[in-house]
């Protein structure tokens, strides 16, 4: 075989991060023992932050392929669990972090990584979930494991016309609870409420006042940005309901004080995609495929683009235009 495309992120000697689709050979790919011919990616915010250099120890090493997430079709195995034709996404692990990733033609990774896909979902639907709906899908699983439910009240979600607030809306809505839904993009109210939230409050509002303990207005929250929301979510979220902390957008620091913990049992669960047991993997995956309206991921799935297209995409994320979700065509 001959030489292939991929996106390939590398640091020159000054130390500045440069990404552009470039050629590459099989031998050249991270050891693993399942070959994907890949079709779909999808971008994320860790994506970006990977291929501009704004996101420092993202990636581990370089040069390296982008892309945290890819679905496609198995071309070459020496793991018995797979055989060439068979589809298969990988999601999260170690992908554009210290292992090649899903922006290329092809990728190799450890079949211990490698996820059948589930029944009911195409390839382009799996990507438009991607790590986003793994890890949202994830925070639901996590909050009910810890006695969250419906009937206790309504939900709110910060950061919700981002790619995992989005799918988290959109998840809650259908699982049965109320959403209430966080946002700047005040003029995306109709999109929100056709993901399912009830109501839309804007991001000013989710600032701390000063106090440690507010009137409880919510039962959980689903926090997509860290920060000064996830301090005022702390403040008002209802005794022993479940914060479930995804990301940082607006900021890594969180000004809090023990009380909300010590006074009312708040409990913060830590959401990271990676560190996950295979079996969990696969139950999450098929919750995904059975249990999200094919509709609402239609709605979600905002954008298509090429690997050309991707720093344009970087671009929309990290200056907080965009909206739902981007997957990208591997040709």
């Amino acid at each position: 075989m001959g030489s292939f495309h991929a996106f390939r992120i590398e640091r020159d000697p000054e130390g500045a991060v440069q990404a552009a689709v470039t050629r590459m050979r099989l031998e050249d790919l991270s050891e693993g023992e399942v070959l994907i011919r890949a079709d779909w990616s999808s971008v994320n915010y860790k994506d970006a932050l990977a291929a501009t250099g704004d996101g420092h120890g993202v990636m581990r090493r370089f040069p390296l392929n982008g892309g945290i997430d890819v679905a496609g079709e198995v071309s070459e195995s020496s793991d018995p669990r797979f055989a060439p034709g068979d589809e298969v996404l990988v999601t999260g692990h170690r992908l554009s972090e210290t292992h090649d990733g899903g922006y290329a033609e092809y990728v190799r990774v450890p079949g211990d990584w490698v996820i059948r896909l589930p029944e009911g979902l195409s390839l382009r639907e799996a990507m438009g979930l991607g790590t986003a709906g793994f890890t949202a899908a994830l925070a639901l699983h996590r909050m009910e494991e810890n006695g969250q439910a419906p009937a206790l009240g309504p939900i709110v979600v910060t950061g919700a016309t981002g790619g995992v607030g989005s799918l988290a809306v959109s998840i809650f809505a259908h699982r049965g609870y109320t959403v209430h839904a966080v946002t700047t993009k005040l003029d995306q109210r109709a999109y929100l409420e056709s993901l399912g939230a009830e109501e839309i409050l804007p991001a000013a509002e989710a600032r701390p006042t000063g106090k440690p303990l507010q009137s409880a207005r919510f039962a959980g929250a689903v926090d997509c940005v860290g920060g000064a929301p996830l301090a005022w979510l702390l403040s008002v979220v209802s005794p022993l309901g479940n914060i479930a902390a995804i990301g940082n957008a607006a900021g890594a620091e969180l000004r809090t004080t023990v009380l909300p913990f010590i006074l009312r049992g708040v409990n913060l669960l830590g959401i990271n995609s990676t560190f996950v047991a295979r079996e969990l993997q696969e139950e999450i995956w098929t919750r995904l495929a059975t249990e999200l309206g094919s509709s609402e991921l239609k709605r979600i799935v905002r954008n298509e683009v090429s690997l050309e297209g991707l720093p344009t995409v970087f671009e929309l994320l990290l200056s907080g235009r965009a909206v739902g979700r981007t997957v990208v065509r591997i040709d």
